[in-house]
Parts: structure tokens; sequence; C-alpha cells
């Protein structure tokens, strides 16, 4: 593989700290951390990013393109060049649910190019969520995305190693982080299907066993592929999933 990618939510300095530990005793298999930017928690993602660096030397916050205001500079621009961070995440964002929190009508493609503009020096890529539309419309903004200035691509977590090999076909070429996550849980599966539009396929099971080989299957393709993986391990037990992957 190119690179393994896990994401570590920032809930505060602390737990963040604890979870840097667990994933550094796998240091020789994960190569960057990606820190999302959730606005329930008080660390926002360019800070968790940084904390990040004391244990990996790459670390990428995702930046929320709906809080990008394009009349102004980029808000975390400097706290970037002072840390050092060379890589970020563009995302779309979900509506705050404070409704205090100001956002703007901005696009990630607007906001990948006003990366470009601002910040050469900074690789930028680009989110895929393989479940919002048709295959064609997915792929229509990839391209946009990528012409706007986006050097890769973060997939949503597949379920399915048929649907993430049509994937891997239409997007031959493009440097994919494949996305893959546990889910425990007959409750987090439906927040999946109701949320995400997730179709599990008939084998799933909401089991520890079924995620970690799942998860080893997607890691063969990759490697096969010459691409990368991107482990979200949501509201898991991140030391057994990690252990069973990287056993």
């Amino acid at each position: 593989m190119k690179r393994v990618s896990v994401e570590l939510v920032p809930r505060d300095e602390q737990a963040l700290r604890e979870e840097l530990g667990v994933v550094a005793q796998y240091r020789e298999r994960v190569d960057v951390i990606n820190i999302p930017d959730l606005l329930r928690f008080p660390m926002r993602s360019w800070e968790g990013a940084a904390v990040a660096q004391e244990t990996y030397a790459a670390a990428m916050p995702h930046i929320r393109a709906m809080d990008i205001d394009l009349r102004e500079e980029l808000p975390m621009k400097a706290f970037l060049r002072e840390h050092n961070i060379r890589e970020v995440l563009v995302i779309q964002g979900d509506p705050p649910q404070d409704m205090t929190h100001e956002v703007y009508p901005t696009t990630s493609t607007d906001v990948i190019r006003k990366f470009r503009e601002e910040m050469p020096e900074v690789r930028v890529y680009a989110g895929i969520d393989q479940y919002r539309s048709s295959m064609r419309d997915e792929l229509y903004r990839i391209r946009r995305k990528e012409q706007a200035g986006a050097a890769g691509f973060f997939t949503q977590p597949f379920f399915d190693l048929r649907y993430l090999e049509m994937y891997a076909d239409m997007l031959a070429g493009l440097d994919v982080y494949w996305g893959v996550s546990p889910v425990m849980t007959r409750r987090s599966q439906s927040y999946w299907e109701r949320k995400n539009n997730v179709v599990f396929p008939h084998s799933f099971e909401p089991t520890l066993e079924w995620s970690v080989d799942f998860t080893r299957r997607v890691m063969e393709l990759a490697e096969r592929e010459a691409a990368s993986l991107y482990v979200m391990p949501i509201k898991s037990n991140l030391a057994a999933y990690l252990q069973g992957i990287f056993a």
C-alpha cells in the first residue's frame, strides 16, 4: 500500500493523546493521522493535528467548506503554517446544531481552489461519498474537485468489497484512500443505513471479527492496486481493532 491513515476524533486533548498512544504501537504500519472537525467538541481539527504531530510526522485536519467565507483569507492559514501542517482533507461538513455558528454557501470545490491559491504548499485531498447519489453523479463531483486542485481522495467507509471494486475500476489512476470502519452493533448498523444510505451485504455481521476480516480484505486490494487505506475506528475498541487488522 501507499499509505495507511487512521482517523482519531479530538474529543479533548487528553483523550486524543491516549488514542495516539494506542496507534503508536503500530508506528511502522500507520503513516498519517486524520483529525475530523466536529463542532460539538472544543478542539478544532487543526489543533488536534498539531497534537498528533508530536507522535506522527504527518497529520491531516479536516476542513469544513461551509465554515469558510470566500471573502476572507483562510482562517486556519497562520496556524497550519506555524505548525508545518502540509496536508488537509476538505469536506462539505454537516450543518451545526448550534444555530449561532455561522456558515456559508461555500462548496468543497470552492475551498479546494482557495487552498491552491492561498496555500499552494499544502496538499489538498477531497472526499468521496459513494452513497449520496449515483456513481455517475459522484464521478462528476470527483472530476470537478480534481480540476479545482484536489491531489487525492478519501472515501466514506465501504462494507461490500464488490461495490469497492466497482469504484476502484472507475477511479483507476487517482490517488484514493479506501475507507473502512468497524460496525459493532445493530444500532450502529441502523445508523449507517438511515444516515448514509448504506446497503450492507447479506454476509455482514456487527462483530469485531467481521470488521477485522473485511478490513484485511480491503488491505489486500489496496496492496494489489498500490492504493491507500483510510481506517475510521468510530465507536469501537481501538486497541482490539488495530491489533486485529495489523496482526
